[in-house]
């Protein structure tokens, strides 16, 4: 299981992102610290793999986390979650090794790719002693391929894709839900599943999250009106 800290000083915030956690497997919510002193304390005496970091923490700079960290030789990798959107704080961010870098606000597919792709690398880095180019640059670049936009993950079709986007075409004012869609076109939930979140990365789609009854989240998704010509793209 994977233990992350969760660095914020916003409890809404800090307990959402404890939710998104809960909700990608093998991830498991170790602690959250709400000041940077806290931060510090539980990030150097626990024993976490990834650090979820905000950089406003009430009167201190959440990035002064990372030098402490890397000066103690703490095997900890951190992603910046934060409403900081400027140069300089990015390239700091960078500089320090960040491993990726959320702006509030941000939609959960976004959240799952960063996290998730931080695991495919991590497991990569710690599964061989010798690497041949093309995973060195899997681990730099992630799975995505220079000058192939349109490049699928492994498991997704373009037929498929194809059908679901005609859809989703077809429809451009409806929102809808992972079931929605499923029976629409009739593939199974999980399958569909996967490709909504691919398309929400891409930003061909608007993901919102409702919570029912059950307290469980639907998440609920539609066009987004300007990228309506990249979606027909896949409708070819």
């Amino acid at each position: 299981m994977i233990n992350v800290l969760v660095v914020d000083d916003d409890a809404m915030v800090a307990e959402l992102n404890r939710c998104y956690i809960g909700q990608l497997e093998g991830f498991s919510c170790g602690g959250i610290a709400a000041t940077l002193q806290q931060a510090k304390e539980m990030a150097l005496q626990g024993e976490y793999d990834l650090v979820l970091l905000d950089i406003y923490l009430q009167q201190d700079n959440g990035l002064d986390l990372l030098p402490v960290l890397r000066q103690a030789k703490r095997a900890v990798d951190v992603i910046v979650i934060s409403s900081a959107a400027d140069a300089e704080t990015i390239r700091q961010s960078l500089h320090y090794g960040v491993v990726d870098y959320l702006i509030k606000p941000f939609q959960f597919p976004r959240f799952e790719e960063a996290l998730t792709g931080w695991r495919r690398r991590k497991a990569l880095m710690e599964g061989q002693h010798y690497y041949q180019q093309a995973d060195v640059d899997k681990l730099i670049h992630g799975d995505r391929v220079a000058g192939d936009g349109k490049k699928l993950p492994k498991g997704l079709t373009p037929q498929t894709l194809r059908t679901l986007c005609q859809w989703i075409d077809a429809h451009p004012d409806d929102e809808f839900s992972t079931d929605d869609l499923a029976a629409a076109v009739n593939i199974s939930r999980v399958s569909c599943r996967k490709y909504l979140i691919w398309l929400a990365q891409c930003n061909i789609l608007f993901t919102s999250i409702h919570y029912g009854a059950t307290g469980r989240p639907v998440y609920r998704y539609r066009l987004q009106a300007e990228y309506a010509g990249l979606l027909r793209q896949y409708c070819q």
